[in-house]
């Protein structure tokens, strides 16, 4: 069945800047922020953070939070004045996909970030995918991005947003806190996070907003994305990631997303230094170890995800990658 998607593809840094309220809003819910901070090997004057800091936190946060709904909270408590640039823009807008289309457009401001918002069927999902992350993502960070999302829909549309269902990539735990927050079945060991909707949420009014605020905020925006531009090599890395699910991830399907030929996709990563088979090499080896990590997917549904026509294939693939086969690198990294 045919997708549509919406993905903005303006390029971002990796440098980002902290939210200026977050070490406050973390204290309030009981956390101690020093400690915290000196464990991450960052500081409360610090306004700007890596993608690798941001994960540390967050990872860091969930072994010291004293309540294990801290994410969920973090995210569907934040109020209006709270809101980064992202979140504002999509609250004046007319919809629900309205809303989507800015926070993806505008959410690498605040974080190296990429939305993608995919209708196919009845079903919108949407993916929160953080370009320079390596290894599972925080599962704290992901349950206060989707737990924000629901929030805006809320307040901005005045009634509750009930998803069709959550997916995660990680093993299963805390079912019940998160089936009971979002009203909704939570799915686990799933190869992506995605946040899924009925797609006639989409259409979804929101109340009207004062249309100047944004008006007047849209020229900053547009001018600040000229500011976030990482290689193009990162693009074709995170249409690679996008379709990693189980289908071959051909480079017609890539240079397709990017509204380029092959040849030309190819022309402009032989000047970057690289290949498409390189980045493809890359996105495999960074998925494989993310899955086996952070779920319990067998190495056979693991290959499937990648696009590997037999375990055989991926597993020698995996050997030259990290000299090992997956079995064993998952063994070692549960010891």
């Amino acid at each position: 069945m045919a997708s549509v998607e919406h993905v903005d593809r303006l390029r971002m840094s990796d440098l980002v800047p902290v939210p200026p309220d977050l070490f406050r809003r973390v204290a309030a819910l009981g956390v101690d922020i020093p400690d915290l901070l000196e464990r991450v090997g960052l500081s409360t004057a610090q306004s700007t953070f890596s993608t690798a800091e941001q994960m540390a936190f967050w990872r860091t946060l969930a072994e010291v939070a004293p309540h294990r709904d801290i994410g969920l909270r973090l995210g569907s408590e934040k109020t209006a004045d709270q809101r980064n640039l992202a979140e504002i823009a999509a609250s004046h807008a007319a919809t629900v996909e309205e809303a989507l289309q800015r926070i993806a457009r505008y959410k690498r401001l605040v974080c190296a970030e990429r939305v993608t918002v995919a209708r196919q069927g009845d079903e919108a999902s949407i993916q929160f995918r953080w370009v320079h992350a390596r290894g599972p993502i925080p599962h704290l960070l992901v349950e206060c991005v989707f737990a924000a999302v629901v929030k805006l829909v809320h307040d901005a549309s005045g009634s509750a947003l009930v998803p069709r269902r959550i997916e995660l990539a990680r093993r299963r735990a805390d079912a019940a806190l998160l089936e009971g927050h979002f009203g909704c079945t939570v799915a686990f060991d799933e190869p992506q996070d995605r946040l899924v909707l009925a797609s006639e949420d989409l259409a979804r009014r929101f109340r009207p907003q004062r249309g100047e605020i944004y008006a007047q905020l849209l020229p900053s925006l547009e001018a600040a994305l000229d500011d976030r531009t990482p290689t193009f090599p990162d693009e074709v890395r995170d249409v690679l990631r996008r379709h990693m699910v189980g289908d071959a991830v051909t480079i017609a399907r890539v240079a397709r997303d990017l509204a380029l030929t092959p040849r030309t996709l190819q022309r402009r990563l032989s000047k970057e230094g690289t290949s498409y088979h390189a980045l493809l090499d890359e996105v495999r080896r960074d998925t494989a170890l993310r899955l086996l990590e952070a779920t319990s997917l067998t190495e056979g549904e693991i290959a499937f995800f990648l696009g590997f026509e037999e375990l055989n294939s991926f597993t020698r693939a995996f050997r030259t990658w990290e000299g090992t086969t997956p079995r064993r690198w998952r063994t070692s990294r549960a010891a």
